[in-house]
């Protein structure tokens, strides 16, 4: 019963991160420094630079900024969707299983 708890209060979680993002505004992330490892030491922007911004654009549907931002954001948010989804499959089915115990 202890785990069907843990289980559920994991799927709360990965329910409510996607609900915040959108009510955010979306220019919530783009002020402030960066904490790119790449840009901090190199002064080099790498691939994911600016993928958090570019996202939260995404998801407000702002798509000029968000590939202003970065490129492979379109890429990368189709992707998180569907990891998202598909883990909310995973904890259905453990905790259906954990109930049948």
């Amino acid at each position: 019963m202890k785990f069907i708890i843990i289980y559920y209060f994991y799927f709360i979680i990965l329910l409510f991160i996607p609900i915040i993002l959108v009510i955010l505004p979306a220019d919530y992330f783009d002020y402030g420094n960066s904490i790119c490892l790449s840009v901090l030491l190199f002064d080099v922007k790498c691939y994911g630079c600016g993928m958090t911004k570019a996202i939260q654009h995404l998801i407000h549907l702002d798509f000029k900024a968000a590939y202003t931002l970065n490129k492979i954001s379109f890429i990368v948010l189709p992707l998180l969707v569907f990891i998202l989804l598909n883990e909310y499959r995973r904890i259905f089915r453990k905790i259906k299983k954990l109930k049948k115990s």
